[in-house]
């Protein structure tokens, strides 16, 4: 990947946003579209049709058996490097879900599925950044560091895109699987490679993993007695610190708020609602709907919500619960949208667990905002248009887009 390349990827947004570096912990959850709805099943020998029943069309025919066994007998005769079964095993699992064309369904060993699956309650050990994923290239890019995590003490750098863990490549990986091998016990080493704009080759550093707080909502009063609130993503602390945040900045008597959402990838639909709850009046908020015509409506109960002058600001990385708030925020016609077109992510994905430890992530749903109107592939614009100025943000800091937000606060307060 060329300097080009890697520049367009922190050029997308305000630098890049995606995923943060622990595992999924909701029970119900949507980050970049997905959904997840764990079930409670015990450990014993594995059973499709006692979990899900059987296909109509098994691909397992006698054709399919005697092919896969000839394609065995050929690498077992030929193929140069060690290997073991389970790899072929994983290898046939995952090809199994690669052949849906749908870069949202995976397939996970029981490694993958028990990072992806732990709860961590917002503290997690591991190198401290949020890493984002783009679905189509699979490039993995580092947000930003937590402050004062390991990975911001070693130097790693918001738009970094990583290329190794432990000198392994991972790129082309799924997110949650690179994730995985970056997470570890709080006191031991993991070896980073990066590639970054400007330079040449991998750049590698040694982090001692540690015990990492989320704070995902940053809030300040800024000038004019306005209100800002930034939330970094959905996770299951979100709710609460979001409602402190607004709770604190309505004791300073705010007029007017700004809710950041630029570079959110999504999270525990759970905490949609409740931040939606915080800015809607009564009504639907989203709702879901499944291959058998199965619907899933989520509202809000409009008790004390915020009904001051609002601006959501958004932009290419504003993603899947980012956009249900947003969606339902624009529907309203309650708030100004500011900023550039979201992301698109109008669909959801269920992880399944297969009951000997491993799991799927499948696509099953879409979801649409108040009015019916379904984003996937498509976004939600912004009400008013404007791109960041990433060149003066670079530089100094300077946002033109929390700048105008603030202008148009303050036309409303007139």
């Amino acid at each position: 990947m060329n300097d080009k390349e890697i520049k367009s990827l922190v050029n997308k947004g305000r630098l890049q946003g995606f995923v943060i570096t622990f595992a999924v912990m909701m029970v119900l959850f949507i980050m970049a579209g997905i959904v997840v709805a764990f079930a409670m099943i015990g450990s014993g020998k594995f059973n499709s049709s006692l979990l899900y029943g059987k296909p109509s069309d098994s691909i397992m025919d006698k054709h399919t058996e005697q092919k896969l066994d000839t394609l065995q007998s050929i690498i077992e005769k030929n193929y140069l490097s060690d290997y073991t079964r389970e790899d072929l095993e994983n290898g046939l699992y995952k090809g199994l879900m690669e052949g849906l064309d749908d870069p949202y369904s995976v397939y996970y060993t029981k490694e993958e599925y028990d990072e992806l699956t732990e709860d961590s309650e917002g503290v997690f050990e591991g190198i401290g950044a949020y890493l984002s994923q783009d679905p189509e290239t699979k490039v993995v890019t580092v947000t930003r560091p937590i402050p004062d995590s390991p990975a911001e003490k070693a130097g790693i750098l918001a738009g970094d895109i990583i290329v190794e863990v432990d000198r392994e490549n991972v790129e082309g990986d799924d997110l949650n699987i690179t994730v995985a091998k970056i997470r570890g016990k709080a006191g031991t080493k993991v070896n980073i490679g990066v590639k970054r704009e400007g330079r040449d080759g991998v750049i590698r550093y040694d982090i001692v993993r540690a015990k990492v707080e989320s704070m995902t909502v940053d809030s300040k009063m800024l000038d004019n007695s306005i209100g800002y609130i930034q939330v970094m993503e959905f996770d299951d602390i979100t709710g609460k610190q979001f409602a402190k945040a607004l709770n604190e900045l309505r004791r300073e008597e705010m007029r007017g708020l700004i809710v950041d959402l630029r570079d959110n990838p999504g999270g525990s639909v759970q905490t949609c609602v409740e931040i939606a709850d915080e800015l809607l009046p009564e009504g639907m908020i989203v709702y879901t709907e499944e291959k058998d015509g199965t619907r899933d409506e989520y509202t809000s109960s409009g008790d004390n919500y915020y009904d001051g002058p609002l601006v959501l600001l958004v932009n290419g990385n504003s993603a899947s619960a980012s956009e249900i708030v947003t969606g339902a925020v624009k529907d309203y016609g309650i708030g100004t949208v500011l900023g550039t077109t979201t992301y698109g992510k109008g669909i959801v994905q269920r992880i399944l667990p297969l009951g000997d430890g491993t799991g799927v992530k499948l696509t099953i749903a879409n979801y649409y905002t108040p009015k019916g109107n379904n984003i996937h592939g498509i976004g939600i614009e912004p009400d008013e248009e404007l791109e960041l100025d990433v060149d003066a943000y670079l530089e100094d800091g300077t946002d033109n887009q929390l700048d105008r937000a603030v202008e148009i606060i303050e036309e409303k307060l007139k």
